[in-house]
Parts: structure tokens; sequence; C-alpha cells
């Protein structure tokens, strides 16, 4: 469980909300739309980019202890929790094939995933590795944006229940179709399984 203010971070421009702490626990909502809405889904966290972040598919971020691990591997270097600015750590879940509009029950809280991470500036400049960006990107392994479908209180330690839907679209599927890859993006497309502004600009992007 991680969470964090909008603040000032030395070699990121701009105020950013990417720096989470570890907490307890996390109270969980549905933030409404990116514009007008709440921010974030998670109470008491913070949204630097509004334009970018926060909203109904971008709910609360969560990010795999084993993601971490591989790139602790690759980076040389120890990792912790919340460096990606997320708000769930998990452990045991295969985030980069988990499927779109699988749903997570967590105690009484359900949520859905939506979509995968796209790496921007501020990112890269959080980890101060060259060609952030472009390594991320190639890994692939985002980690998961969830909506809110049952809100309520999560805490360190509770198990996920996963309930996976019947299409193959995975997170990773999603990326590699955001990313550039117009064979799956029209695969994607056709399966009509994201939200539907994230439909909308996939189509856009794809010209399709």
């Amino acid at each position: 469980m991680n969470l964090g203010d909008v603040k000032a971070l030395p070699g990121v421009r701009g105020r950013t909300a990417i720096d989470k702490r570890p907490t307890k626990h996390i109270d969980v909502r549905d933030p409404g739309p990116k514009k007008g809405g709440l921010g974030s889904g998670v109470v008491g966290d913070g949204i630097g980019s509004h334009k970018h972040h926060g909203g109904y598919a971008q709910a609360v971020y969560a990010y795999a202890t084993e993601d971490y691990a591989w790139w602790a591997a690759q980076l040389g270097r120890p990792l912790e929790p919340g460096l990606f600015g997320e708000n769930l750590t998990t452990r045991g879940l295969e985030l980069t094939n988990a499927l779109v509009g699988e749903r997570w029950t967590i105690g009484s809280v359900v949520l859905r995933v939506e979509v995968p991470r796209i790496p921007c500036a501020t990112f890269a400049a959080r980890m101060g590795e060259k060609q952030w960006v472009r390594r991320f990107t190639e890994a692939g392994r985002t980690g998961a944006y969830l909506s809110v479908q049952v809100p309520g209180r999560i805490s360190a330690g509770d198990a996920v229940r996963v309930s996976r839907p019947a299409h193959d679209i995975t997170l990773l599927d999603a990326f590699r179709a955001v990313t550039g890859d117009r064979e799956l993006a029209r695969r994607v497309l056709d399966a009509g399984v994201l939200y539907p502004s994230e439909h909308e600009y996939l189509a856009r992007s794809t010209n399709h």
C-alpha cells in the first residue's frame, strides 16, 4: 500500500505525486472522469497531472513485486516498493498477462483491470536511468491501472481473488497495441474490451 502527496522532486519538471510512501491501508473509491472528477481513486493520494493521470480507468495503479525483482536485476540496484508510483505492490499476481477486464476481489473491495501504464518523462526523471522510456516499453512490464467497481478499504497483506473474463486480451497486448503494433491494435479494438475513452484513443492513434 502506497500514497503520495503532490510536490516538487529533484530533477523532475513540475510537481508530481509519483513519490509514494508505504501505508498500512488505503481507502478506494470511484473518482469519476479525469476532467472534473476526484483525481485519484485512492483517498489521500495526489495527482500531479489530471490530464494524464487519475479518473475512472486509472483510479488505482498496481505493480508486482516480481517485476520489481526483475528490474532490480537489470539495473543492478535495489528498488523499494512505491518507487514506480504504484498504490498497490502485489505479490503472486502476474500482471503482464492479466486480462483486460479481469476483476480483483480484495475483502469487500472489487477492482477491475483496465489499461497498462504508458511511461512518461516524469517517470524517466524519477528513475534517473538512461533511455528509461524505451527500456520500460521494450520490457513490457507495465503494471496495471484499475477502476474501482466496489469501494472500500484495502489493507497490507489482504488476499486477492481474481475472476477472469472469457476473452484472451492481456495488458501486454493492449500495451503493444498502443505502442505501435497495428495488428494487435486491430485485434484489441475488435475485442471491444477497453474502457470507452481508451478504445477511442487507440482507434485515433492507430487510424483504425
